[in-house]
């Protein structure tokens, strides 16, 4: 596949100076695109380069170059991000100047996540025009234009929807998202993406956005927003003591703060205890569950606020269900031990397994009473633990979309005495 090159007009030389840059790109076979700013978006040097372009590309059956040209630079570059998206692209050699390649970089580091490689060729800027077109940005500059772009997406895959357990009493604020009302545009990120990773390529403007989007609908304020560090493993971190490393845990007792675990197929858990005002999350997947973390979760709460078991109140949210998830023998063999229920298919060659059920037995082993867990197995309540896999029109799955997954979360947190939802 050949290789994709911007050129940037923005921060970089001018068009009269980019010319034999466009040419040699042109015939080298690259596919070449101007990132114009408002100085030169109406010029016609910009035909004219296009031009030249296109004179070098139909000899070799290449596209001309593609002008990049946006009412900002934080929009041009979201729709070349796109291009490179829809092309399964993730390498850039970027030819610009010294200060342009500050300003790209920090337009990089919000637009654009660990996945994408950009190779900067910078040329110093030597002629009169591109030396005054200089531009000035500041980081501050920079995250204000990216800001104001993201905030004016439209939302896709209809309106924002939050799953909320009967369990858990007005005292507190709670919801499961779904992945609807967002705007992430990879499709099997689309469109309430909640977490930005190196490895994939929703980058953490977006990310950022639609937290803020789901703090709005929910009513909190999203700068109050935690999520668990994540190490499939059983740590909790009690908010206001130093912050390990990783941990798949959070408690508090702090009125305000939006704890939150995430959840594409392992499971988002709630627990609240309504005597004692106090609140936790955790993130358990089939390896956090086996070493203990909703059970440790609650022994947090115990031993740090002084809660009772028999008070605390478990909301298990969406997450893959028995129908879907299936592991080797020997790893369903250490669910099989918690109980025979939990692997109903043992003989198998990829048992199924029950992580949801192996959990409620582990709470209830640990001493939280059975009608205080919300699960799938509770009919009585509207249900808040559909099946991830079998709803793609309603949640992210691991397993059923690969690594390129969305990530919806549960959160919960103390309201300020006298509000409700």
């Amino acid at each position: 596949m050949s290789a994709l090159v911007l050129i940037d007009l923005t921060y970089g030389c001018c068009p009269a100076c980019t010319g034999e840059s466009l040419r040699e790109e042109s015939e080298s076979g690259s596919r070449v695109f101007l990132l114009c700013g408002e100085r030169y978006r109406n010029s016609n040097n910009i035909s004219n380069l296009s031009s030249c372009s296109s004179s070098s590309s139909s000899s070799n059956g290449r596209k001309s170059a593609c002008v990049l040209d946006s009412a900002s630079t934080a929009e041009s570059l979201y729709r070349f991000k796109e291009t490179l998206d829809q092309l399964d692209q993730s390498s850039v050699r970027v030819i610009t100047s010294p200060r342009g390649r500050q300003v790209l970089q920090m337009y990089q580091q919000l637009l654009f996540t660990a996945v994408y490689t950009f190779e900067y060729k910078v040329v110093d800027l030597t002629c009169a025009s591109c030396t005054q077109s200089a531009h000035k940005d500041s980081p501050d500059d920079v995250e204000e234009d990216v800001t104001a772009f993201v905030r004016q997406l439209p939302a896709l895959r209809g309106e924002l929807r939050v799953l909320r357990s009967t369990l858990i009493p007005e005292c507190f604020g709670h919801g499961f998202s779904t992945r609807g009302g967002g705007v992430s545009s990879i499709p099997t990120m689309s469109s309430l993406n909640l977490f930005s990773s190196r490895r994939r390529r929703d980058p953490i403007a977006v990310v950022t956005e639609n937290r803020r989007r789901l703090a709005l609908h929910a009513g909190f304020p999203s700068e109050q927003f935690r999520l668990v560090k994540v190490n499939h493993a059983s740590d909790v971190w009690v908010l206001g003591k130093e912050e390990p490393e990783s941990y798949d845990a959070m408690v508090t007792n702090q009125t305000g703060v939006v704890i939150a675990a995430p959840g594409a197929d392992c499971m988002p858990i709630l627990f609240a205890d309504p005597v004692a005002k106090v609140v936790g999350v955790a993130h358990a997947g089939w390896k956090g569950t086996l070493m203990g973390v909703a059970m440790a979760t609650v022994e947090a709460m115990v031993r740090e606020f002084g809660c009772r078991v028999s008070d605390i109140l478990v909301a298990v949210g969406p997450s893959v269900g028995a129908c879907c998830f299936t592991l080797v023998r020997d790893q369903a063999l250490d669910f099989h031990s918690i109980h025979p229920d939990c692997v109903p298919d043992l003989e198998s060659e990829m048992p199924h397994v029950n992580i949801r059920l192996a959990n409620r037995l582990l709470l209830q082993c640990g001493g939280v009473l059975p009608e205080n867990i919300h699960d799938d197995t509770v009919t009585a309540r509207p249900s808040v633990t559909p099946c991830t896999s079998c709803h793609p029109e309603l949640f992210f799955s691991h397993r059923r979309d690969g690594m390129e997954f969305g990530t919806q979360v549960g959160n919960l947190w103390i309201r300020e005495t006298g509000t409700r939802a």
